[in-house]
């Protein structure tokens, strides 16, 4: 379940067990077409508590927590490949399940990780990726460099809160003023919590295997969700992938940051059931 609190209100609705054996927990609500969602770094499933419920009025809701976060384990080492595994092995249950396709919806990082699975499965029929597109600069992530490695020093020193704010700010490009109210937030603990599983994934999205030559190889329609008041990196990188990519779109939300499905939740949830349920567009 999502609670508007930000914490689960109940146990895992089912186990994923993921090809190397790692247990992915999903959290299910509503009915409908089976929509899977993808938290992206610092979070868990809890981010949707905003237009996750919204989704739910038209949709069976899968939101997982992905390995080494929330409930769901961990492997021994971390590569970005098992991330990719572990979505497809979700899709594939979720359709045999239901016995149809599955979209899904993916933020930031867990965008990126829907593109990887689209690339090894057949039972995901669209995909929506909200600012997840690869960095543009091959061999470089979107952090400037140094701020990796001071985000590392913080957390060996102890200090989760300042290591993601150091994230927050310096690296998704959060206001100060917004970063001031997420940090009184209740879910800000959490987050801080799991700064460590954000290290090892800002390392991983460097990788040939999350890099624009290889996620945009994907077939399957692919919409991209960009905030029209994210630093300009964002669109860069949306117009890299979108480029490559055989079948896609972009649509902007004016206004909106690296977090439109908090803050403007309305239009991120209009954007993703008129990409859904539009007819024209080939699966």
């Amino acid at each position: 379940m999502i609670d508007p609190e930000g914490t689960p209100e109940a146990a895992p609705s089912r186990f994923v067990i993921a090809p190397d054996g790692t247990p992915i927990a999903v959290f299910s609500i509503g009915a409908g077409s089976p929509l899977v969602l993808v938290h992206g770094a610092t979070a868990d499933h809890t981010t949707w508590r905003t237009s996750g419920p919204v989704l739910a009025a038209r949709h069976a809701i899968h939101a997982v927590d992905r390995r080494g976060r929330g409930a769901s384990g961990d492997g021994p080492e971390y590569a970005i490949e098992r991330e990719f595994e572990d979505l497809a092995a979700v899709v594939d249950v979720i359709a045999a399940e239901s016995r149809q396709p599955v979209d899904m919806v993916g933020h930031s990082y867990g965008g990126r990780m829907g593109l990887g699975a689209a690339l090894l499965t057949a039972n995901l029929r669209r995909l929506v990726v909200y600012e997840g597109a690869p960095p543009p600069t091959v061999g470089r992530g979107y952090q400037d460099e140094g701020v990796l490695d001071r985000i590392e020093a913080l957390v060996r020193a102890g200090d989760r809160d300042a290591a993601l704010a150091t994230f927050m700010g310096e690296v998704v490009g959060m206001p100060e003023a917004d970063l001031v109210a997420f940090q009184a937030d209740p879910i800000w603990p959490r987050r801080a919590a799991a700064v460590e599983t954000t290290i090892r994934e800002l390392r991983a999205e460097v990788s040939p295997a999350a890099s624009l030559e290889t996620l945009g190889r994907v077939r399957q329609p692919v919409l991209q969700v960009l905030g029209g008041s994210s630093p300009p990196i964002f669109g860069e990188a949306t117009r890299a992938l979108d480029a490559r990519l055989r079948n896609g779109r972009v649509v902007t939300i004016g206004g909106a940051r690296h977090a439109a499905h908090h803050t403007h939740a309305t239009a991120f949830v209009t954007a993703i059931e008129a990409f859904l349920a539009d007819p024209d567009l080939a699966d």
